[in-house]
């Protein structure tokens, strides 16, 4: 182990001794890359920490709302806000929109699918919105949703059932489940002749539930349902392919966990769906088969769309397997330490198959808006409180440039407020 940290420190003095001559962050991140440490090697996760510019006063417990760009990110941001300044126009539309092909083929590496099936836009909001809308929906068709889909999205169904007339189904999902045929029979008591599609929440956001969407997708193909899964939390969170989901639309955040640019977002439309979905935003030829006709959004940020690519760069170099993983310890070292705590208790299942990074927990007798309140106001620890139906608890969502020392004064703050 000595002789292993030895090689590696070694190995990050040449480069940091080197860099200011290539002053190219990539070179580091590559070397980095092929030394391949252990998933908690701490040298190299700090490696990872610096890597990124928080305040390491305030300890950012809330990535799971957004997360913040690597170092590489932002430089590149800034480099395609400079260049476009230069000349607008030129810039802009002659030269960075020539590299949204190149970048439309990293994130379908990715994302485990084909380029032509992958659309680049701003947000999950905005990719699930294209679905929602775009679907040729009659009056009384019906779709399935749960309560603890995302409130945009149960909003954007809300607007089809008043101007449309369609009909909306709730499933009675069951918190913390541990058993996947639970949550799909939940789904199937909601399933009609009149069911055209099921909108399924990857990872819940309010409290880090993964949902079985593969298996709740077969069951609604079985009916001849069509299938959209938010993946806003699971998309460089969690080591998948969406093919993996037999999902037949799927919308994600790439400035969550992925760490891409603020209002930076995908969709992906399984290829023999696309000619049926009309555009969001009206083009020339709406019934194209062409996944480009779902990026017709008029002007928008060329720089922070062309950044996406350092940070699938940087996302890359750490391996989305060993991400993951990362991400899970990360929960587990907080949540282990706390566990025993008289009182506390979790709306988060923490068995691997059902939680990855992002967590929520309570403690008796207190409302989660006071548990947030005092982590930051007296430790300045950031969480979000969370009082959504049946929950009423603090959610926590560490990132890869959180630190073991972080977590500890987490542990720490929850102790001292449970005994207060």
């Amino acid at each position: 182990m000595k002789n292993q940290r030895r090689e590696f420190v070694k190995t990050l003095g040449f480069i940091l001794g080197t860099s200011f001559i290539y002053n190219n962050t990539t070179v580091l991140s590559e070397t980095l890359a092929r030394h391949k440490p252990n998933d908690n090697n701490e040298d190299f996760w700090a490696w990872v920490q610096q890597s990124y510019t928080s305040n390491p006063n305030i300890i950012n417990l809330n990535n799971g709302g957004v997360s913040p760009q690597p170092r590489i990110v932002q430089d590149a941001m800034f480099k395609y806000t400079r260049l476009c300044n230069q000349g607008p126009a030129y810039y802009m539309w002659r030269i960075l929109d020539k590299g949204r092909e190149p970048l439309r083929a990293k994130l379908a590496n990715l994302a485990g699918c084909s380029p032509e099936e992958i659309a680049i836009n701003r947000n999950t909001t905005e990719s699930l919105d294209t679905v929602i809308f775009g679907l040729k929906l009659n009056k009384d068709d019906e779709v399935v949703l749960s309560k603890y889909d995302y409130p945009h999205v149960i909003d954007a169904w809300k607007m089809r059932a008043l101007r449309d007339g369609i009909k909306i189904k709730w499933v009675d999902l069951p918190l913390a489940a541990d058993n996947d045929d639970v949550v799909v029979r939940a789904y199937e008591s909601q399933f009609t002749n009149r069911t055209r599609i099921v909108n399924i929440t990857h990872m819940i956001n309010w409290n880090g539930q993964i949902l079985p969407a593969q298996k709740i997708a077969d069951a609604a193909h079985k009916q001849n349902i069509e299938v959209m899964v938010d993946g806003a939390h699971t998309f460089a969170h969690i080591d998948f392919n969406i093919p993996d989901l037999h999902c037949d639309y799927f919308g994600t955040s790439l400035h969550k966990w992925l760490s891409a640019p603020f209002g930076t977002g995908m969709l992906y439309v399984k290829k023999d769906k696309i000619k049926n979905l009309y555009p969001l935003y009206p083009n020339a030829n709406p019934d194209s088969e062409d996944i480009r006709k779902f990026e017709h959004l008029g002007t928008r940020s060329f720089p922070a769309e062309q950044a996406i690519g350092e940070a699938i760069n940087f996302h890359n170099s750490i391996g989305s397997q060993r991400k993951e993983k990362r991400l899970r310890y990360l929960k587990n070292y907080w949540v282990d330490a706390v566990k025993d705590i008289p009182g506390i208790k979790f709306f988060t299942n923490d068995k691997p198959d059902y939680s990855c990074g992002l967590f929520n927990f309570a403690l008796d007798g207190m409302e989660a808006k006071d548990i947030s309140a005092k982590l930051f106001n007296k430790f300045k620890l950031y969480t979000i409180a969370i009082k959504w139906e049946k929950i009423n608890g603090v959610r926590v969502t560490p990132h890869v440039y959180t630190t073991l020392n972080d977590l500890d004064r987490l542990i720490d703050a929850i102790h001292k407020i449970a005994k207060s």
